[in-house]
């Protein structure tokens, strides 16, 4: 039951182990940021290509195996039922018009029939795919590979970032990246601040929840037993429990923010301690900004494919 350790998903854990911890928490945030805007207007090469390495630098991070194989699991389930929807969903094509003129007799229009197959390689051909009433063209298959690895990218990057990175870290990395904002007025201090009491405080509604399934399955409840009526009557009830669970934490949270002054810590405070013999330290950071430059680039010439 206690599956909030087994997948933690979106927290930091402690430990020694892999490279990825050493790496610095302002290349984490230029890393995240590129998995989360070139697959933007990306071709579906680009996108299963990024998939496909942020599978290969989680397995060569050195992070244990039991903190991202279980999310990552339930990561490509939730990716692959979602682009399988999209898949087979209707894709909003317009409605067919009728003309009054033809359209060869239309002086500058270029005739392109649909593509309705979904591979072509040299004279081999895939597609359409025939489900009963659905057809699967290369609309409909571009739209599910596209939603299934943009889910994929999007939040196994941000969690891979959230497990190896202590949230002190994460606050001053995006206070440095934010910077030039507080020539302009910008609070970043008062907003860093508040980003590193909304992590430390969504582990806490993790184990709030936690608590209340536990508690159910402590009862051994049979919603089947139950009905409809008083299922329903008993979700709400833990809906209504967890809400007050949490909005105490915050509570409790606010006063002790108040009991020492209400004082915003500056972003520097959090800064990490620089290890001055750590050589290759700096050689990984300086090899992961030309990497990541180099991922930049090959997005802006291959991109489209």
């Amino acid at each position: 039951m206690d599956w909030l350790r087994q997948i933690p998903i979106g927290q930091y854990v402690d430990g020694q182990e892999g490279w990825l911890r050493c790496l610095d928490s302002r290349l984490k945030f230029a890393w995240v940021l590129m998995f989360l805007l070139t697959p933007v207007l990306a071709g579906p090469i680009w996108r299963v290509g990024l998939v496909i390495g942020l599978l290969l630098v989680t397995g060569l991070s050195g992070l244990p195996p039991r903190l991202w194989w279980r999310s990552l699991l339930f990561l490509s389930a939730l990716g692959c039922a979602i682009g399988l929807l999209a898949m087979v969903l209707p894709t909003g094509d317009p409605g067919a018009s009728l003309s009054l003129r033809s359209a060869r007799e239309v002086p500058g229009l270029v005739l392109q029939a649909p593509s309705w197959e979904l591979l072509r390689l040299g004279p081999l051909q895939l597609g359409p795919l025939q489900l009963g009433p659905l057809v699967v063209d290369r609309r409909s298959a571009e739209l599910g590979l596209n939603s299934a690895t943009l889910i994929v990218t999007v939040v196994h990057s941000v969690n891979l970032m959230l497990l190896s990175t202590p949230s002190e870290d994460l606050m001053w990395a995006l206070s440095w990246w934010l910077a030039p904002l507080a020539r302009l007025g910008v609070p970043m201090d008062r907003l860093s601040f508040q980003l590193l009491l909304a992590l430390r405080f969504l582990p806490l509604v993790q184990e709030e929840l936690q608590n209340l399934l536990r508690s159910l399955a402590s009862r051994a409840v049979n919603l089947r037993r139950l009905g409809f009526k008083a299922s329903f009557g008993l979700v709400l009830a833990v809906g209504e429990r967890l809400l007050a669970n949490i909005l105490l934490r915050a509570e409790q949270g606010a006063e002790a923010l108040l009991a020492r002054g209400g004082v915003w810590l500056p972003a520097e405070a959090f800064r990490p301690v620089p290890v001055p013999s750590a050589i290759g330290q700096h050689a990984l950071n300086w090899f992961s900004a030309l990497m990541l430059l180099l991922v930049i680039g090959l997005r802006g010439r291959y991109g489209a494919l």
